[in-house]
């Protein structure tokens, strides 16, 4: 369906729509695996939006885009909507490559607003007036970026209309003083309705009635301040609008067709009920922000999340210092347990990564205190000069907890957690370790603030054995797993179990591989890498991160440096280009990463070595 299908169609079969929408919704994410709720929530404004807006003249810009399943069914990806989240189909994210009605890719909080300013920016630059929409969820307004983005908002921007779809939570409750302050403001109506009251009262007054309300602005204002704890928006120079039923299209559509013209920058203030239409998930919204396949397989087996929840509790337990701090994340992050045993001892910051990080620094300069910042991959690198600046330039011990370091499947190239070795690596002092087991990883959180430094651990969201403590680990000292001659194996975290494949792989073809766990990759274990080197032709890097960056780029720095002569390197790891979606498998296909593929590439790289 178009726009201009969709003009014809009355509210009675708008209302209709939406309902046939919210279905079809439901059907494929139970195929699929998405974002559910969040989207169930946005079905009638997308409708509205649609209705009254030119896409994709006018721009609709969805902050995280989390919630644009409508938006992609109205715009001529219905017939392949079965797709979504799927190995080349449709992205569960706005994606300009899939259709011009997207125009950003989108997966990361607070962008939409600083988006938005620079295309009307650019519109007004050129001498064009279409208009340009930021559409935000309502934790957004705890992110960073959108407050530095309203505070440049300028006074006189015209055909700029933010959409804020308050359903009071997030992916998990939002946290924090701003959030309370803007509960407080732009959902008590109180203020607009006590405006509008006597507004009309003076109006009423004969003859001088309309002189009394001629200045409205100053009324408006005066009377806001008595009843409402803020004027929040205003202080922006944004007009505000609302709160407005966020599923009620008649009124939208006449409220978006009121504001087409306006010359001031506004916001119009939606609420909506998180997974609208689907009793489960309007009851339970965080367990149904984001669902699994009806089809997926169960394991017995702990994700390394788990472990790390887990473990972290226990930590807890034995040791008082102990203080976690998520950015938004808890949920993901296994640390509901955590939160409900300690609640004194955790932090959930908001969708404020940068913050997270700083303020973990605070707590590390106090010498009983141990921070552990729980975050994704792909979220630290939000962060990255507060790394340098407030943790690692101050030598100061901060365990971070780095989640989702490897390929996110179903949510594609925002989401990939494979860069962060990237800038952790060109850190001074700083420790990274990746486990490859529960057990491992168990180990490591024991022994990273013995340390005495930064630390950084990454790992997957992954199955895995949950496994016991035996010991603690030595800073900076690797594993050889499985012994061998000429080719040796350097297998980083989760991609030693592949590494046993390929190994066998290659035995059938006459070679003994060494696997090597080097655990670290900062400080690499330079006594066992010399062992190798001396006692093997070539080294094989092979890590589920940017090939370019990561541990095969540290090896090579190291041979280079240390003029490690008559030993190859070959480094395999994810290519440097973007990785689309889709199931892991079909991924690692893609990148050329499965066992029968790396043996391949082993074999291939020097005809030399091929056993005679």
């Amino acid at each position: 369906m178009d726009n201009h299908s969709l003009k014809k169609l009355s509210y009675r079969q708008l209302e209709e729509l939406a309902q046939e929408i919210r279905q079809r919704i439901i059907s494929v994410m139970g195929k699929n695996g998405g974002h559910l709720a969040s989207n169930l929530g946005a079905v009638e404004f997308t409708i509205a939006l649609h209705y009254v807006f030119e896409s994709p003249l006018d721009k609709l810009i969805f902050d995280t885009s989390h919630q644009c399943y409508t938006h992609k069914i109205l715009t001529g990806r219905n017939n392949r909507f079965e797709t979504i989240r799927q190995h080349k189909g449709l992205c569960g994210f706005t994606h300009p490559d899939e259709s011009p009605h997207d125009h950003f890719y989108a997966g990361h909080a607070g962008t939409a607003i600083s988006l938005g300013l620079g295309m009307a920016t650019a519109r007004d630059l050129n001498e064009r007036n279409e208009h340009v929409i930021p559409i935000l969820g309502d934790a957004d307004l705890t992110c960073g970026l959108t407050l530095e983005a309203l505070n440049n908002i300028p006074q006189t921007l015209g055909k700029f209309i933010t959409i804020l779809n308050d359903n009071e939570m997030a992916i998990y409750e939002s946290q924090g003083a701003m959030s309370e302050i803007l509960s407080r403001v732009i959902n008590n109506p109180t203020s607009n309705s006590a405006y509008q009251g006597i507004k009309k009262a003076l109006q009423s007054i004969p003859a001088i009635g309309d002189l009394m309300t001629r200045g409205g602005r100053r009324l408006k204002e005066s009377i806001k301040n008595l009843v409402s704890p803020a004027l929040f928006f205003e202080q922006f120079e944004l007009s505000y609008v609302g709160p407005i039923d966020g599923h009620n299209i008649p009124q939208m559509i006449e409220t978006f067709e009121q504001l087409k013209n306006t010359k001031k920058a506004t916001l119009v203030h939606l609420r909506t009920v998180k997974g609208k239409g689907l009793d489960a998930a309007e009851e339970k919204p965080i367990t149904y922000h984001g669902v699994k396949p009806t089809n997926a397989k169960k394991s017995s087996k702990p994700s390394f999340p788990k472990v790390f929840g887990k473990q972290i509790v226990e930590m807890a337990e034995r040791d008082k210092q102990i203080y976690v701090i998520s950015p938004a994340t808890p949920v993901g992050a296994s640390l509901l347990d955590m939160i409900e045993k300690f609640p004194d001892r955790c932090k959930d910051v908001g969708i404020a990564e940068g913050h997270a990080v700083t303020f973990a620094g605070g707590l590390a300069k106090e010498k009983n205190c141990k921070p552990v910042v729980s975050i994704y991959s792909t979220f630290m690198m939000r962060a990255f000069d507060n790394i340098f600046h407030d943790v690692c330039l101050q030598r100061l011990p901060v365990l971070f907890a780095i989640d989702r370091a490897s390929l996110s499947a179903a949510d594609g190239c925002t989401h990939h957690g494979i860069y962060d070795l990237s800038f952790l690596r060109a850190m001074p002092n700083m420790v990274i370790a990746v486990p490859r087991s529960g057990e491992l990883l168990r180990e490591l959180m024991e022994s990273a603030f013995s340390w005495n430094r930064p630390v950084a651990i990454r790992y997957p969201n992954l199955t895995t054995e949950f496994g016991q403590v035996k010991q603690k680990r030595k800073l900076g000292k690797g594993e050889v797993l499985q012994g061998g001659k000429e080719i040796a194996l350097i297998a980083l975290g989760h991609m030693c179990d592949v590494m046993f494949e390929v190994a066998e792989i290659l035995r059938e073809q006459g070679y003994e591989p060494t696997i090597i766990d080097p655990i670290f990759v900062k400080p690499l274990d330079e006594e066992l890498l010399y062992s190798i080197a001396l006692t093997h032709k070539r080294l094989v890097t092979i890590e589920e991160h940017a090939v370019n960056s990561g541990l095969g780029a540290e090896v090579a720095n190291w041979m280079v440096r240390e003029e490690i002569q008559n030993v190859k390197l070959q480094m395999i790891g994810i290519p440097d280009r973007y990785v689309e979606h889709g199931d892991r498998k079909n991924l690692l296909e893609e990148i050329e990463l499965t066992a029968e593929q790396i043996a391949k590439r082993v074999i291939a790289y020097d005809d030399s070595l091929i056993p005679q």
